[in-house]
Protein backbone atom coordinates (compact mmCIF):
# COMPACT_ATOMS: atom_id res chain seq x y z
CA UNK A 1 0.00 0.00 0.00
CA UNK A 2 1.37 3.41 -0.75
CA UNK A 3 -0.12 6.90 -0.61
CA UNK A 4 -0.78 8.82 -3.70
CA UNK A 5 1.75 11.27 -4.42
CA UNK A 6 -1.14 13.83 -5.61
CA UNK A 7 -3.94 13.67 -3.19
CA UNK A 8 -2.31 11.36 -0.84
CA UNK A 9 -5.04 8.36 -0.26
CA UNK A 10 -3.80 5.14 0.48
CA UNK A 11 -3.50 2.97 -3.23
CA UNK A 12 -2.78 -0.09 -3.72
CA UNK A 13 1.00 -0.03 -5.54
CA UNK A 14 -0.35 -2.18 -8.45
CA UNK A 15 -2.92 0.27 -8.67
CA UNK A 16 -1.03 3.93 -8.42
CA UNK A 17 -0.91 4.61 -12.46
CA UNK A 18 -4.81 3.80 -13.36
CA UNK A 19 -5.60 5.78 -9.84
CA UNK A 20 -3.46 8.88 -10.84
CA UNK A 21 -5.52 8.24 -14.62
CA UNK A 22 -9.07 8.55 -12.73
CA UNK A 23 -8.15 12.13 -11.84
CA UNK A 24 -7.58 10.03 -7.96
CA UNK A 25 -11.45 9.36 -7.69
CA UNK A 26 -10.77 5.48 -8.11
CA UNK A 27 -8.85 2.64 -7.08
CA UNK A 28 -8.44 4.32 -3.32
CA UNK A 29 -8.31 1.42 -0.35
CA UNK A 30 -10.10 2.30 2.79
CA UNK A 31 -8.01 3.50 5.82
CA UNK A 32 -9.98 1.52 8.55
CA UNK A 33 -8.96 -1.72 6.37
CA UNK A 34 -5.18 -1.37 7.05
CA UNK A 35 -3.12 -2.39 9.94
CA UNK A 36 -2.13 0.20 12.47
CA UNK A 37 1.46 0.13 11.37
CA UNK A 38 0.43 0.83 7.67
CA UNK A 39 -1.68 3.48 8.65
CA UNK A 40 1.12 5.03 10.77
CA UNK A 41 3.87 5.41 8.22
CA UNK A 42 0.86 6.68 5.99
CA UNK A 43 0.41 9.40 8.40
CA UNK A 44 3.65 10.87 8.83
CA UNK A 45 4.89 10.18 5.22
CA UNK A 46 4.96 13.06 3.25
CA UNK A 47 3.76 13.12 -0.94
CA UNK A 48 6.76 12.82 -3.30
CA UNK A 49 5.49 15.43 -5.69
CA UNK A 50 9.16 15.37 -6.33
CA UNK A 51 9.06 12.23 -8.33
CA UNK A 52 6.53 13.81 -10.68
CA UNK A 53 8.12 17.41 -11.06
CA UNK A 54 10.09 17.72 -14.23
CA UNK A 55 13.50 16.90 -14.59
CA UNK A 56 14.78 20.51 -15.39
CA UNK A 57 13.02 21.61 -11.74
CA UNK A 58 13.54 19.25 -9.02
CA UNK A 59 16.81 19.30 -6.56
CA UNK A 60 18.79 16.48 -7.51
CA UNK A 61 20.49 15.16 -3.84
CA UNK A 62 23.62 13.44 -3.30
CA UNK A 63 24.45 11.12 -0.53
CA UNK A 64 28.10 10.81 0.78
CA UNK A 65 29.10 8.82 4.14
CA UNK A 66 25.78 9.42 5.26
CA UNK A 67 25.49 12.60 5.04
CA UNK A 68 22.89 14.38 2.27
CA UNK A 69 24.26 17.26 0.20
CA UNK A 70 21.57 19.06 -2.23
CA UNK A 71 23.87 20.84 -4.42
CA UNK A 72 21.67 22.38 -7.41
CA UNK A 73 20.84 25.38 -9.56
CA UNK A 74 17.55 27.00 -8.99
CA UNK A 75 15.20 28.37 -11.71
CA UNK A 76 16.79 31.57 -11.16
CA UNK A 77 20.46 30.23 -11.30
CA UNK A 78 21.17 30.70 -7.45
CA UNK A 79 22.02 27.29 -5.56
CA UNK A 80 19.80 26.28 -3.00
CA UNK A 81 21.99 23.60 -0.35
CA UNK A 82 19.26 21.66 1.51
CA UNK A 83 19.28 18.01 3.66
CA UNK A 84 18.09 15.02 1.96
CA UNK A 85 15.25 14.77 4.63
CA UNK A 86 13.13 17.25 2.24
CA UNK A 87 14.19 14.91 -0.76
CA UNK A 88 11.84 11.64 -1.46
CA UNK A 89 13.68 8.93 -3.43
CA UNK A 90 13.06 8.96 -7.12
CA UNK A 91 14.11 5.63 -6.85
CA UNK A 92 14.18 2.62 -4.24
CA UNK A 93 17.70 1.86 -2.45
CA UNK A 94 18.71 -2.04 -2.98
CA UNK A 95 14.82 -2.41 -4.35
CA UNK A 96 13.72 -1.86 -0.93
CA UNK A 97 10.91 1.15 -0.55
CA UNK A 98 11.96 3.54 3.06
CA UNK A 99 9.78 5.16 5.08
CA UNK A 100 9.63 8.42 5.71
CA UNK A 101 11.60 7.34 9.79
CA UNK A 102 14.17 5.93 8.21
CA UNK A 103 14.86 8.87 5.77
CA UNK A 104 14.96 11.22 9.32
CA UNK A 105 17.36 8.40 10.79
CA UNK A 106 19.50 8.59 7.65
CA UNK A 107 19.66 12.35 7.10
CA UNK A 108 19.18 13.28 10.69
CA UNK A 109 17.61 16.54 9.37
CA UNK A 110 14.00 18.09 10.07
CA UNK A 111 11.77 20.13 8.54
CA UNK A 112 13.02 22.50 5.66
CA UNK A 113 12.85 26.03 6.99
CA UNK A 114 11.13 28.45 4.67
CA UNK A 115 14.41 30.24 4.04
CA UNK A 116 15.48 26.84 2.57
CA UNK A 117 13.04 26.26 0.38
CA UNK A 118 13.34 26.13 -3.45
CA UNK A 119 12.10 29.45 -4.49
CA UNK A 120 8.45 29.33 -6.34
CA UNK A 121 9.62 28.88 -10.56
CA UNK A 122 8.86 31.30 -13.30
CA UNK A 123 5.49 31.78 -14.55
CA UNK A 124 5.48 29.90 -17.54
CA UNK A 125 4.76 30.81 -21.45
CA UNK A 126 1.38 30.67 -22.95
CA UNK A 127 1.28 27.17 -24.66
CA UNK A 128 1.42 28.82 -28.57
CA UNK A 129 3.97 31.63 -27.51
CA UNK A 130 6.62 29.60 -30.10
CA UNK A 131 3.78 29.59 -32.68
CA UNK A 132 4.02 32.19 -35.73
CA UNK A 133 2.28 35.85 -35.10
CA UNK A 134 -0.08 34.17 -37.72
CA UNK A 135 -1.30 31.74 -35.73
CA UNK A 136 -1.12 33.30 -32.26
CA UNK A 137 -4.03 36.20 -33.70
CA UNK A 138 -6.33 33.83 -35.05
CA UNK A 139 -9.56 34.89 -34.25
CA UNK A 140 -11.31 33.01 -31.19
CA UNK A 141 -14.73 34.36 -32.16
CA UNK A 142 -16.85 35.16 -35.41
CA UNK A 143 -16.92 38.70 -33.88
CA UNK A 144 -13.22 38.62 -34.67
CA UNK A 145 -13.22 37.69 -38.05
CA UNK A 146 -12.42 40.66 -40.26
CA UNK A 147 -13.76 41.51 -44.13
CA UNK A 148 -16.04 38.19 -44.61
CA UNK A 149 -19.45 39.13 -44.88
CA UNK A 150 -20.68 35.46 -45.07
CA UNK A 151 -20.25 35.24 -40.64
CA UNK A 152 -20.98 39.11 -40.17
CA UNK A 153 -23.87 40.05 -38.22
CA UNK A 154 -26.25 39.36 -40.83
CA UNK A 155 -24.09 36.25 -42.17
CA UNK A 156 -25.90 33.87 -44.44
CA UNK A 157 -23.49 31.57 -42.85
CA UNK A 158 -23.26 33.10 -39.09
CA UNK A 159 -27.07 32.36 -39.61
CA UNK A 160 -26.53 28.36 -40.52
CA UNK A 161 -23.99 28.27 -37.45
CA UNK A 162 -26.42 30.22 -34.75
CA UNK A 163 -29.24 27.14 -35.78
CA UNK A 164 -27.14 24.49 -35.83
CA UNK A 165 -27.73 23.87 -39.17
CA UNK A 166 -24.69 23.87 -40.40
CA UNK A 167 -24.13 22.09 -43.80
CA UNK A 168 -21.18 20.20 -46.03
CA UNK A 169 -19.85 23.12 -47.69
CA UNK A 170 -16.87 24.09 -49.81
CA UNK A 171 -14.86 27.50 -48.64
CA UNK A 172 -13.32 29.00 -51.93
CA UNK A 173 -11.34 31.82 -51.09
CA UNK A 174 -7.80 33.11 -51.85
CA UNK A 175 -4.49 32.39 -49.05
CA UNK A 176 -4.77 34.60 -45.86
CA UNK A 177 -9.28 34.79 -46.32
CA UNK A 178 -9.64 32.78 -43.24
CA UNK A 179 -11.04 29.74 -44.78
CA UNK A 180 -9.49 27.44 -41.50
CA UNK A 181 -10.14 30.03 -39.17
CA UNK A 182 -13.89 29.68 -40.11
CA UNK A 183 -13.84 25.78 -40.26
CA UNK A 184 -12.39 25.81 -36.64
CA UNK A 185 -15.01 28.71 -35.17
CA UNK A 186 -17.61 26.54 -37.62
CA UNK A 187 -16.51 23.42 -34.80
CA UNK A 188 -16.42 25.47 -32.01
CA UNK A 189 -19.70 27.33 -32.32
CA UNK A 190 -21.65 24.47 -32.90
CA UNK A 191 -20.35 22.22 -30.12
CA UNK A 192 -19.54 19.62 -32.15
CA UNK A 193 -16.64 16.68 -32.98
CA UNK A 194 -13.78 18.10 -35.01
CA UNK A 195 -11.33 15.94 -37.02
CA UNK A 196 -8.63 18.16 -39.45
CA UNK A 197 -7.12 16.72 -41.47
CA UNK A 198 -5.04 17.49 -44.71
CA UNK A 199 -5.01 16.08 -48.38
CA UNK A 200 -1.31 16.43 -48.56
CA UNK A 201 -0.52 13.96 -46.27
CA UNK A 202 -4.65 11.86 -45.77
CA UNK A 203 -5.56 8.57 -47.65
CA UNK A 204 -8.17 6.78 -48.60
CA UNK A 205 -7.54 4.53 -45.79
CA UNK A 206 -7.47 7.23 -43.26
CA UNK A 207 -10.54 8.73 -44.45
CA UNK A 208 -12.45 5.40 -43.74
CA UNK A 209 -11.50 5.12 -40.62
CA UNK A 210 -12.26 8.93 -39.75
CA UNK A 211 -16.21 7.81 -41.34
CA UNK A 212 -16.61 4.67 -38.97
CA UNK A 213 -15.36 6.89 -35.72
CA UNK A 214 -18.27 9.41 -36.75
CA UNK A 215 -20.45 6.62 -37.21
CA UNK A 216 -20.23 5.21 -33.70
CA UNK A 217 -20.02 8.91 -32.16
CA UNK A 218 -23.10 9.46 -33.78
CA UNK A 219 -24.73 5.92 -32.63
CA UNK A 220 -23.14 6.49 -28.77
CA UNK A 221 -23.74 9.90 -27.56
CA UNK A 222 -25.48 11.65 -30.55
CA UNK A 223 -22.66 14.18 -31.56
CA UNK A 224 -21.98 15.07 -35.52
CA UNK A 225 -18.58 14.88 -36.20
CA UNK A 226 -17.28 18.09 -38.55
CA UNK A 227 -14.34 17.04 -41.04
CA UNK A 228 -12.39 19.86 -42.16
CA UNK A 229 -10.28 19.04 -45.32
CA UNK A 230 -7.61 21.40 -46.13
CA UNK A 231 -6.55 21.73 -49.77
CA UNK A 232 -9.37 19.59 -50.72
CA UNK A 233 -8.89 20.27 -54.50
CA UNK A 234 -5.77 18.15 -54.14
CA UNK A 235 -7.36 14.94 -53.38
CA UNK A 236 -7.83 13.04 -56.80
CA UNK A 237 -11.28 12.51 -57.97
CA UNK A 238 -11.33 8.56 -57.16
CA UNK A 239 -10.16 10.38 -53.19
CA UNK A 240 -13.26 12.72 -53.38
CA UNK A 241 -15.33 10.03 -54.55
CA UNK A 242 -15.19 8.30 -50.69
CA UNK A 243 -16.49 11.11 -49.14
CA UNK A 244 -19.69 11.04 -51.17
CA UNK A 245 -21.76 8.82 -48.90
CA UNK A 246 -21.10 9.25 -45.22
CA UNK A 247 -21.68 13.24 -46.62
CA UNK A 248 -24.98 12.05 -47.97
CA UNK A 249 -26.22 9.89 -45.65
CA UNK A 250 -25.19 13.00 -42.76
CA UNK A 251 -22.45 10.25 -40.80
CA UNK A 252 -20.32 13.21 -41.44
CA UNK A 253 -20.43 17.53 -42.07
CA UNK A 254 -17.50 17.76 -44.72
CA UNK A 255 -15.93 21.38 -44.34
CA UNK A 256 -13.67 21.49 -47.62
CA UNK A 257 -11.31 24.55 -48.28
CA UNK A 258 -9.32 25.09 -51.50
CA UNK A 259 -7.83 28.21 -53.22
CA UNK A 260 -8.83 26.47 -56.78
CA UNK A 261 -12.03 27.03 -58.39
CA UNK A 262 -14.45 24.76 -57.12
CA UNK A 263 -16.28 23.89 -60.57
CA UNK A 264 -12.79 22.53 -61.71
CA UNK A 265 -11.27 21.14 -59.34
CA UNK A 266 -14.27 18.97 -56.99
CA UNK A 267 -15.84 16.43 -58.63
CA UNK A 268 -19.73 17.78 -59.47
CA UNK A 269 -20.65 14.56 -57.32
CA UNK A 270 -19.60 15.99 -54.30
CA UNK A 271 -20.18 19.47 -55.04
CA UNK A 272 -23.98 18.79 -55.59
CA UNK A 273 -24.06 17.24 -51.67
CA UNK A 274 -21.90 20.53 -50.66
CA UNK A 275 -23.04 24.26 -50.35
CA UNK A 276 -20.30 26.63 -51.53
CA UNK A 277 -19.37 29.86 -50.11
CA UNK A 278 -17.02 32.16 -51.29
CA UNK A 279 -14.49 34.08 -49.58
CA UNK A 280 -13.85 37.70 -50.68
CA UNK A 281 -10.24 38.81 -50.75
CA UNK A 282 -9.67 41.17 -48.26
CA UNK A 283 -9.09 44.84 -48.67
CA UNK A 284 -6.26 46.94 -47.51
CA UNK A 285 -7.97 48.09 -44.50
CA UNK A 286 -9.39 45.20 -43.37
CA UNK A 287 -5.59 43.25 -43.12
CA UNK A 288 -4.53 46.84 -41.10
CA UNK A 289 -7.20 46.09 -38.93
CA UNK A 290 -5.78 43.18 -37.87
CA UNK A 291 -2.26 43.91 -37.91
CA UNK A 292 -2.85 47.03 -35.46
CA UNK A 293 -4.83 44.27 -33.28
CA UNK A 294 -1.81 42.39 -33.01
CA UNK A 295 0.84 45.22 -32.78
CA UNK A 296 -1.46 46.21 -29.57
CA UNK A 297 -1.00 42.77 -28.28
CA UNK A 298 2.66 42.50 -28.62
CA UNK A 299 4.10 45.61 -28.77
CA UNK A 300 1.68 48.51 -28.11
CA UNK A 301 4.27 51.40 -28.11
CA UNK A 302 6.42 50.47 -30.88
CA UNK A 303 8.29 54.01 -32.44
CA UNK A 304 8.81 53.04 -35.84
CA UNK A 305 5.03 51.22 -36.33
CA UNK A 306 3.15 53.67 -34.43
CA UNK A 307 4.33 56.96 -35.81
CA UNK A 308 2.86 59.16 -38.58
CA UNK A 309 -0.12 57.44 -37.97
CA UNK A 310 0.63 54.05 -38.57
CA UNK A 311 2.09 54.94 -41.97
CA UNK A 312 4.46 51.94 -42.05
CA UNK A 313 1.95 49.80 -40.84
CA UNK A 314 -0.60 50.69 -43.68
CA UNK A 315 2.61 50.32 -45.82
CA UNK A 316 2.48 46.87 -44.60
CA UNK A 317 -0.82 45.76 -45.21
CA UNK A 318 -0.96 47.30 -49.02
CA UNK A 319 2.10 44.99 -49.35
CA UNK A 320 0.23 41.68 -48.20
CA UNK A 321 -2.18 42.26 -51.04
CA UNK A 322 -5.63 41.23 -49.28
CA UNK A 323 -3.30 37.91 -47.58
CA UNK A 324 -3.70 38.70 -43.58
CA UNK A 325 -1.34 35.88 -43.06
CA UNK A 326 1.13 37.46 -45.28
CA UNK A 327 0.40 40.34 -43.88
CA UNK A 328 0.82 39.45 -40.45
CA UNK A 329 4.53 37.01 -41.29
CA UNK A 330 5.70 41.13 -42.92
CA UNK A 331 4.61 42.22 -39.29
CA UNK A 332 6.50 39.76 -37.55
CA UNK A 333 9.93 40.08 -39.12
CA UNK A 334 9.30 44.04 -38.64
CA UNK A 335 9.33 43.26 -35.28
CA UNK A 336 12.28 40.81 -35.25
CA UNK A 337 14.64 43.44 -37.36
CA UNK A 338 14.10 46.17 -34.84
CA UNK A 339 14.73 44.12 -31.66
CA UNK A 340 18.23 42.65 -33.18
CA UNK A 341 19.34 46.54 -33.81
CA UNK A 342 18.27 49.70 -32.56
CA UNK A 343 19.24 51.73 -35.36
CA UNK A 344 16.58 49.81 -37.48
CA UNK A 345 15.08 52.58 -39.82
CA UNK A 346 11.42 52.15 -41.77
CA UNK A 347 13.50 52.67 -44.95
CA UNK A 348 15.54 49.54 -44.08
CA UNK A 349 12.55 47.05 -43.18
CA UNK A 350 10.93 48.11 -46.69
CA UNK A 351 13.91 46.93 -48.21
CA UNK A 352 14.01 43.40 -46.38
CA UNK A 353 10.51 42.62 -47.82
CA UNK A 354 10.39 40.61 -50.90
CA UNK A 355 7.25 41.14 -52.99
CA UNK A 356 5.34 37.54 -53.69
CA UNK A 357 3.06 38.00 -56.80
CA UNK A 358 0.07 35.85 -56.86
CA UNK A 359 0.17 33.62 -59.94
CA UNK A 360 -0.69 30.08 -60.09
CA UNK A 361 0.43 29.01 -63.62
CA UNK A 362 -1.96 25.68 -63.46
CA UNK A 363 -4.88 27.81 -61.65
CA UNK A 364 -7.49 30.17 -61.63
CA UNK A 365 -4.94 33.06 -62.17
CA UNK A 366 -3.25 31.43 -65.33
CA UNK A 367 -6.53 31.80 -67.09
CA UNK A 368 -7.78 34.76 -65.54
CA UNK A 369 -4.54 37.27 -66.10
CA UNK A 370 -4.35 35.71 -70.11
CA UNK A 371 -8.37 36.54 -70.08
CA UNK A 372 -7.69 40.36 -69.14
CA UNK A 373 -4.39 40.56 -71.46
CA UNK A 374 -6.53 39.49 -74.42
CA UNK A 375 -9.74 41.62 -73.30
CA UNK A 376 -7.57 44.50 -72.60
CA UNK A 377 -6.04 44.38 -76.33
CA UNK A 378 -9.42 43.85 -77.81
CA UNK A 379 -10.44 46.80 -76.08
CA UNK A 380 -7.42 48.90 -77.70
CA UNK A 381 -6.02 49.73 -73.99
CA UNK A 382 -2.03 48.94 -74.48
CA UNK A 383 -1.62 50.62 -71.24
CA UNK A 384 -3.69 47.71 -69.31
CA UNK A 385 -2.06 45.19 -71.84
CA UNK A 386 1.17 45.85 -71.21
CA UNK A 387 0.41 45.30 -67.47
CA UNK A 388 -0.87 42.31 -67.67
CA UNK A 389 2.04 41.15 -69.93
CA UNK A 390 4.36 41.85 -67.46
CA UNK A 391 2.90 40.08 -64.53
CA UNK A 392 2.72 36.83 -66.63
CA UNK A 393 6.25 36.99 -67.71
CA UNK A 394 7.68 38.13 -64.16
CA UNK A 395 5.29 35.62 -62.44
CA UNK A 396 6.98 32.71 -65.19
CA UNK A 397 4.52 31.83 -67.47
CA UNK A 398 5.48 30.39 -70.74
CA UNK A 399 6.32 33.29 -73.56
CA UNK A 400 5.42 31.52 -75.95
CA UNK A 401 1.78 30.68 -74.31
CA UNK A 402 1.29 34.73 -74.57
CA UNK A 403 2.37 34.17 -78.03
CA UNK A 404 -0.02 31.79 -79.45
CA UNK A 405 -2.45 33.67 -77.34
CA UNK A 406 -1.22 37.45 -79.82
CA UNK A 407 -1.68 34.83 -83.42
CA UNK A 408 -5.58 34.15 -82.25
CA UNK A 409 -5.84 37.73 -81.65
CA UNK A 410 -4.62 39.07 -84.95
CA UNK A 411 -7.20 36.74 -86.24
CA UNK A 412 -10.14 36.83 -84.17
CA UNK A 413 -10.04 40.69 -83.20
CA UNK A 414 -7.94 42.75 -85.80
CA UNK A 415 -8.85 40.32 -88.73
CA UNK A 416 -9.67 42.32 -91.92
CA UNK A 417 -8.68 45.32 -90.61
CA UNK A 418 -5.18 44.86 -90.53
CA UNK A 419 -3.92 41.83 -92.31
CA UNK A 420 -0.53 42.69 -91.66
CA UNK A 421 -1.27 41.94 -88.18
CA UNK A 422 -1.14 37.87 -88.15
CA UNK A 423 2.35 38.03 -90.14
CA UNK A 424 3.56 40.40 -87.23
CA UNK A 425 2.27 38.25 -84.41
CA UNK A 426 3.55 34.58 -86.11
CA UNK A 427 6.69 36.18 -86.19
CA UNK A 428 6.74 37.48 -82.68
CA UNK A 429 6.16 33.80 -81.96
CA UNK A 430 8.84 32.86 -83.73
CA UNK A 431 11.00 35.63 -82.03
CA UNK A 432 10.33 34.32 -78.42
CA UNK A 433 10.45 30.56 -79.70
CA UNK A 434 14.61 31.16 -80.89
CA UNK A 435 15.28 33.76 -78.81
CA UNK A 436 13.95 33.15 -75.28
CA UNK A 437 13.51 35.47 -71.84
CA UNK A 438 14.57 37.86 -71.03
CA UNK A 439 14.88 39.18 -74.25
CA UNK A 440 11.40 38.10 -75.93
CA UNK A 441 9.55 40.47 -73.60
CA UNK A 442 10.74 43.05 -75.72
CA UNK A 443 9.06 40.95 -78.56
CA UNK A 444 6.22 40.67 -76.70
CA UNK A 445 5.77 44.08 -75.98
CA UNK A 446 6.02 45.23 -79.46
CA UNK A 447 3.38 42.75 -80.94
CA UNK A 448 0.98 43.98 -77.88
CA UNK A 449 1.01 47.35 -78.72
CA UNK A 450 0.69 46.68 -82.22
CA UNK A 451 -2.47 44.84 -81.58
CA UNK A 452 -3.90 47.16 -79.35
CA UNK A 453 -3.43 50.18 -81.62
CA UNK A 454 -4.81 47.97 -85.11
CA UNK A 455 -7.92 49.07 -86.24
CA UNK A 456 -10.38 46.02 -84.76
CA UNK A 457 -12.38 43.69 -87.20
CA UNK A 458 -14.27 40.80 -86.42
CA UNK A 459 -16.21 40.11 -89.90
CA UNK A 460 -13.95 36.96 -90.32
CA UNK A 461 -14.70 35.93 -86.65
CA UNK A 462 -18.71 36.41 -86.54
CA UNK A 463 -18.94 34.72 -89.91
CA UNK A 464 -17.53 31.54 -89.09
CA UNK A 465 -19.45 31.77 -85.70
CA UNK A 466 -22.45 32.22 -88.07
CA UNK A 467 -21.95 28.96 -90.14
CA UNK A 468 -21.62 26.94 -86.99
CA UNK A 469 -24.35 28.17 -85.57
CA UNK A 470 -25.99 26.86 -89.01
CA UNK A 471 -24.70 23.46 -88.43
CA UNK A 472 -26.37 23.36 -85.13
CA UNK A 473 -29.65 23.71 -86.97
CA UNK A 474 -31.33 20.10 -87.38
CA UNK A 475 -30.63 18.95 -91.35
CA UNK A 476 -28.34 21.27 -92.61
CA UNK A 477 -25.00 19.29 -91.58
CA UNK A 478 -25.42 16.41 -93.90
CA UNK A 479 -26.55 18.70 -96.80
CA UNK A 480 -25.18 16.92 -100.48
CA UNK A 481 -22.65 19.71 -102.23
CA UNK A 482 -23.87 20.87 -105.68
CA UNK A 483 -23.10 18.23 -107.95
CA UNK A 484 -21.29 21.09 -109.77
CA UNK A 485 -18.35 21.58 -107.66
CA UNK A 486 -17.90 18.22 -107.23
CA UNK A 487 -14.37 17.05 -108.13
CA UNK A 488 -14.53 14.43 -111.06
CA UNK A 489 -11.02 12.17 -111.47
CA UNK A 490 -12.53 9.01 -112.43
CA UNK A 491 -14.67 8.47 -115.78
CA UNK A 492 -17.25 7.19 -113.41
CA UNK A 493 -17.96 10.13 -111.42
CA UNK A 494 -18.05 12.22 -115.08
CA UNK A 495 -20.84 10.57 -116.40
CA UNK A 496 -23.16 10.40 -112.60
CA UNK A 497 -22.21 15.03 -113.55
CA UNK A 498 -19.91 15.31 -111.18
CA UNK A 499 -18.29 19.00 -112.03
CA UNK A 500 -20.72 19.33 -115.02
CA UNK A 501 -21.52 22.96 -115.62
CA UNK A 502 -19.06 24.21 -113.65
CA UNK A 503 -17.83 27.47 -114.57
CA UNK A 504 -14.20 28.34 -114.24
CA UNK A 505 -14.30 31.58 -112.43
CA UNK A 506 -10.07 33.12 -113.92
CA UNK A 507 -11.99 32.60 -117.57
CA UNK A 508 -14.41 34.85 -117.24
CA UNK A 509 -13.91 39.14 -117.07
CA UNK A 510 -12.89 39.80 -113.28
CA UNK A 511 -13.99 36.13 -112.38
CA UNK A 512 -17.33 37.09 -112.36
CA UNK A 513 -19.61 34.45 -113.35
CA UNK A 514 -23.50 33.45 -112.15
CA UNK A 515 -23.14 30.33 -110.13
CA UNK A 516 -24.64 28.80 -106.67
CA UNK A 517 -21.96 27.60 -104.27
CA UNK A 518 -24.07 26.75 -101.26
CA UNK A 519 -26.29 23.49 -100.94
CA UNK A 520 -29.78 24.16 -102.39
CA UNK A 521 -31.76 24.18 -98.85
CA UNK A 522 -28.69 27.04 -98.19
CA UNK A 523 -29.32 28.69 -101.14
CA UNK A 524 -29.39 33.19 -100.07
CA UNK A 525 -27.92 32.50 -96.84
CA UNK A 526 -25.38 35.34 -95.62
CA UNK A 527 -23.22 34.48 -92.89
CA UNK A 528 -20.59 36.76 -93.32
CA UNK A 529 -21.79 40.35 -91.91
CA UNK A 530 -21.08 43.88 -93.76
CA UNK A 531 -19.96 45.47 -90.62
CA UNK A 532 -16.27 45.07 -89.64
CA UNK A 533 -17.90 46.05 -85.58
CA UNK A 534 -21.00 45.11 -83.81
CA UNK A 535 -23.73 48.04 -83.78
CA UNK A 536 -24.35 48.08 -80.21
CA UNK A 537 -24.60 51.67 -78.62
CA UNK A 538 -22.53 51.56 -74.86
CA UNK A 539 -24.73 54.36 -73.18
CA UNK A 540 -21.92 55.67 -70.90
CA UNK A 541 -20.34 56.59 -74.67
CA UNK A 542 -23.58 58.12 -75.67
CA UNK A 543 -23.59 60.00 -72.46
CA UNK A 544 -20.11 61.00 -73.04
CA UNK A 545 -20.87 62.27 -76.52
CA UNK A 546 -24.09 64.79 -75.37
CA UNK A 547 -21.41 66.11 -72.89
CA UNK A 548 -18.94 66.61 -75.79
CA UNK A 549 -21.54 68.13 -77.94
CA UNK A 550 -22.49 70.56 -75.35
CA UNK A 551 -19.03 71.59 -74.56
CA UNK A 552 -18.64 72.13 -78.12
CA UNK A 553 -21.56 74.77 -78.02
CA UNK A 554 -20.33 76.63 -75.43
CA UNK A 555 -16.26 76.37 -76.30
CA UNK A 556 -14.59 74.70 -78.78
CA UNK A 557 -11.94 73.97 -77.18
CA UNK A 558 -13.17 71.84 -74.57
CA UNK A 559 -13.36 68.71 -76.55
CA UNK A 560 -9.44 68.42 -75.70
CA UNK A 561 -9.96 68.66 -71.94
CA UNK A 562 -13.07 65.73 -71.93
CA UNK A 563 -10.99 63.56 -73.76
CA UNK A 564 -7.65 64.27 -71.57
CA UNK A 565 -8.09 65.72 -68.30
CA UNK A 566 -4.69 65.58 -67.40
CA UNK A 567 -3.38 68.11 -70.10
CA UNK A 568 -0.53 65.15 -71.07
Amino acid sequence: MVACPICEKPVKESDINRHIDSECRDYIDQPAALPSSTQSKLATSKPTAAFFTPAPKRNVGFRDDGANIASSPSVNGSTNTQTAATQQPSSPANGVKRSAEQLQEEGGGGATSEDERPKQPVAKKAKNSHAPLAERMRPRTLDEVAGQDLVGADGVLRNLILTDRVPSMILWGGPGTGKTTIARLIAQTAGTRFVEINSTSSGVAECKKLFAEARNELGLTGRKTIIFCDEIHRFSKSQQDVFLGPVEAGQVTLIGATTENPSFKVVNALLSRCRTFTLAKLNDEDVFGILRRALLREQPNHHLLVEDDYALLRYLAAFADGDARTGLNLLELALDLCAKSSTTTSEDIKKSLTQTLVYDRAGDQHYDTISAFHKSVRGSNPDAALYYLARMLQSGEDPLYVARRMVVIASEDVGLADNSMLPLATATYSAAEKIGMPECRINLAHCTVALCLAPKSTRAYRGLNAAYAALREPGIAGLPVPYHLRNAPTKLMTEIGYGKDYKYNPDYLNGRVVQEYLPEKLEGRKFLGLKDLGDKVDPEIAELDEELRLAEQCDPAAEDVLLNPDGD
